[in-house]
């Protein structure tokens, strides 16, 4: 025991009767009998009864406060049970908090709380447990607890290294069952529930009950923890290679800002505003990019690709000016006669105006050249406040030159409908196919055929701009196309594709 001078404001006396004891209301824990647990002793009372319970050599009683917010409790703020324990050491840590080292000796009843010298003292009953006779029935739930203990409270964190030793020594059912509860994680409210609970096999049950919840907790926990440990690592893993790959793609360019120009990729395609599905693809070929050689003969096609994808309007829009006076202004202005075109325009534009969300009709203009039917799409253009983009088709016989080459072709570029959006930049621009008579066709497919898809009203707004593989794979499809540009063999051909 510590030898500790006389404290400061209190009379000193030189017993208590043998049915008080010196109280020490805690917050945190709940000391359990049999079990050593350091106790942080921070209120000013408790420091001074625990020093006055050493230099009583008396035990003192810790009870677990209902309300951890109250700095002084009475007795409506304490539990009626509590543990009567010996202060083996105190000490004085350098920082100057007062710590004790308990040992809970015995279960004990509070009857009443009174004042004496600054302390409290609380009158109290031993709870004298009852003496339950060696079974066949509570040695099997010994022996069962002592082994779940084992197994469940080594996963449980901050659970001592030698607890499991601790607990394969334990002989006494009664004993067993309070070190089990002191360790294990459970609040404060069903720890008490036990220490307020005498009789031995319903105690043995209930910490039985609350150790198989536990259990299940811990094992939930443990799995997540190494599903999580292993995303993390692999996380981890592809970070540090990410790295290494950017600077040894730096050394080998020399410095010459290749991870600025990704970052620049990267950020244009963030920008574009590109739908879920199109953003889904467009960063997978770009992850694809980032660890690609520079050197590598699909490089410069991938990256040319996502450049394109970048740069297309996906979410620019301009604003239609449905006035029909100003459209048969501009008209007049642009056009000198051509009374019966006017008037077929300035319909179609009625009806637009009426039915802005319809499905919009293509305009057919036919005449011999220089009668003004291109200069008509522009002054149609500039009616409504739309960009105007003009595509000649004349002696196009290839059927990439509207839907777009394949990725996999060296000098690969899009088709001429994504080449006139970009260049728009909007992507509701008038479109003018010019020269639309002078189509031809070739062993390389039939222009028109996908053309059909291009003015369709049904088909346009989820435009395909990918090229047929058939030519690569079907020979059938690319004699038929030498031999015919029937519409039906055309179909035929794209399903086959499909």
């Amino acid at each position: 025991m510590i030898e500790l001078p006389e404290t400061p404001g209190a009379k000193a006396s030189t017993s208590v009767p043998a049915t008080r004891v010196i109280l020490v209301p805690v917050r945190n824990m709940v000391l359990f009998p049999g079990v050593v647990l350091p106790v942080v002793i921070g209120r000013e009372r408790s420091v001074r009864a625990v020093q006055e319970a050493v230099r009583r050599q008396a035990p003192v009683g810790v009870v677990l406060q209902r309300d951890e917010s109250i700095e002084n409790p009475t007795r409506k703020d304490l539990h009626d049970v509590g543990t009567l324990a010996e202060v083996m050491r105190y000490l004085t840590a350098p920082d100057g908090k007062h710590h004790a080292i308990c040992q809970g000796t015995q279960r004990f009843r509070l009857r009443e709380v009174v004042e004496e010298n600054d302390l409290l003292l609380g009158e109290f009953e031993r709870i004298e447990e009852t003496e339950v006779a060696r079974s066949p029935e509570l040695d099997a739930r010994f022996l069962a607890l002592k082994q779940q203990a084992q197994e469940v409270l080594q996963l449980a964190p901050g659970a001592p290294e030698e607890l499991a030793n601790a607990i394969a020594g334990i002989t006494s059912p009664s004993m067993l069952a309070d070190m089990v509860s002191t360790f294990l994680d459970i609040p404060l409210a069903e720890k008490q529930d036990l220490l307020e609970t005498v009789g031995l096999l319903q105690r043995l049950d209930k910490v039985a009950e609350k150790l198989g919840k536990l259990a299940q907790v811990l094992k939930l926990s443990h799995k997540i923890r190494q599903e999580t440990a292993g995303e993390l690592n692999k996380a981890q893993r592809e970070y540090f290679l990410r790295e290494q790959l950017k600077q040894i793609q730096k050394e080998l360019s020399g410095g010459s800002g290749e991870n600025g120009d990704m970052a620049g990729l990267r950020a244009a395609l963030e920008k574009a505003a590109l739908p879920d599905e199109a953003k889904k693809q467009a960063f997978k070929e770009f992850a694809r990019l980032e660890r690609m050689n520079e050197s590598a003969a699909e490089y410069s096609m991938l990256r040319t690709y996502l450049e394109v994808v970048s740069e297309l309007p996906w979410s620019v829009t301009t604003q239609d000016n449905l006035d029909l006076d100003r459209a048969r202004q501009v008209l007049e202005e642009d056009h000198h006669g051509l009374e019966k075109v006017k008037r077929a325009i300035l319909e179609y534009l009625a009806v637009l105006q009426l039915k802005p969300d319809g499905k919009r009709a293509n305009l057919c203009f036919v005449g011999p050249p220089g009668v003004g039917k291109t200069s008509l799409g522009q002054s149609v253009a500039r009616a409504m406040g739309r960009k105007f983009v003009r595509v000649s088709l004349g002696g196009v016989h290839d059927e990439a030159e509207i839907r777009g080459h394949r990725r996999t072709y060296i000098g690969a570029l899009p088709g001429n409908v994504l080449q006139g959006l970009r260049k728009a930049g909007t992507k509701n621009p008038v479109f003018l196919l010019d020269e639309m008579d002078k189509l031809g066709a070739g062993i390389q497919g039939d222009p028109a055929a996908a053309l059909l898809e291009v003015l369709d009203p049904e088909q346009n707004r989820a435009f395909a701009t990918t090229t047929s593989a058939c030519r690569s794979t079907c020979r059938r499809c690319s004699s038929s196309a030498r031999r015919t540009s029937s519409t039906g063999s055309r179909r035929r051909c794209a399903t086959a594709s499909r």
